[in-house]
């Protein structure tokens, strides 16, 4: 079998990123790893066909485009779709083209890290999913600039854009609280979302704040972001009898599924049951009743991403994360104030 960056790291007992310190020629690698890394290419007949420091005087124009995650979001999720877009416009205006990488869970895929080089992109844009694979923190760590959408990176050339996810769940409690909901439910992701995570922490914080009992049984975390897990979330509530007054999913597509089940059942929302969503993706107006939720700025995190990685890559940048703003957006499904 053919050696690539990753076979060498592991017959080396070194990391991906070590390796690529060693083929650029970084003082912070000792001599005896150098020494054996050096041999084992020597003995697996590796060359390197490219240096990535050479990128500095030899460019591509590409960016590398990553959904990480053993459970991915890709172009079949529309919040990341409109980022991805604004991404692309922005990214084109400075003079790049993007290049997308298969997900490490395909056998014939790779590490990022041996690809993303043997590609010679000058940066990556790393869409966040669950359950982040091992070898993004080597992307991160090398000297690849990256910037992360969702995905806290902390690499010595990397950086992050995100929404405010506690104030997220913060909003979605208030909103309840004003309107007069206090038994309040919350959908999440797989536990394995990160984001999913602080969501929840944000939303129960926030109910403490407000004086609110916290049922645990209204607490529920599904598989992923999309509709099946509202649904199947919802589904459970109604078939034991015991269901929140009102719920926060998550994201829109979790909040259409629970309406869906509701409507199944001949529920009315928000009579029997308010729904409140997050990202305001383009579905969230049109179902009926119109979804009130938490946007998220997404024309405006694809272009920050774009110029804060196209600083990176030229040495620009002071600034290496971006928190933005949430926005509540009123709509039928949780609009009107209980009679109290």
């Amino acid at each position: 079998m053919r050696a690539n960056m990753k076979t060498i790291a592991s017959l080396a007992g070194v990391s991906v990123s070590t390796v690529s310190k060693i083929m650029n020629n970084y003082t912070d690698v000792s001599e005896e790893t150098k020494t054996r890394v050096l041999a084992i290419m020597k003995q697996t007949g590796y060359i390197p066909v490219y240096s990535a420091r050479a990128l500095a005087s030899r460019k591509s124009g590409l960016i590398g485009v990553i959904f990480a995650g053993e459970v991915n979001v890709d172009f079949t999720h529309p919040f990341f779709v409109e980022v991805i877009n604004s991404f692309k416009k922005q990214i084109g205006v400075l003079g790049y083209d993007l290049l997308f990488f298969s997900n490490e869970k395909i056998p014939t895929a790779g590490d990022y890290l041996s690809r993303c080089l043997a590609s010679q992109v000058e940066g990556c844009i790393i869409i966040s999913g669950d359950q982040v694979e091992p070898s993004i923190q080597d992307l991160d760590h090398s000297p690849i600039p990256c910037i992360g959408v969702d995905l806290e990176l902390n690499g010595p050339g990397s950086g992050y854009i995100m929404s405010d996810n506690m104030k997220i769940a913060a909003k979605a409690v208030e909103h309840f609280y004003v309107l007069g909901y206090k038994e309040l439910g919350y959908i999440g992701s797989s536990p394995d979302s990160e984001i999913s995570n602080i969501r929840k922490q944000g939303y129960m914080n926030a109910m403490e704040a407000f004086g609110l009992q916290i049922n645990p049984d209204w607490f529920v975390s599904g598989e992923t972001f999309f509709e099946l897990s509202g649904y199947q979330a919802m589904q459970k509530w109604i078939r034991t009898g015991d269901l929140p007054r009102a719920v926060f999913a998550s994201s829109d597509l979790i909040a259409l599924g629970a309406m869906r089940a509701l409507k199944e059942h001949r529920l009315s929302i928000p009579q029997d049951i308010a729904i409140i969503g997050c990202d305001d993706i383009e579905a969230s107006r049109y179902v009926d009743p119109p979804l009130t939720t938490i946007r998220q700025n997404k024309d405006k995190l694809g272009k920050l991403a774009a110029h804060m990685l196209y600083d990176m890559i030229n040495n620009q940048s002071a600034i290496s994360s971006f928190v933005l703003e949430p926005e509540l957006i009123v709509r039928e499904s949780c609009g009107c104030s209980l009679a109290l």
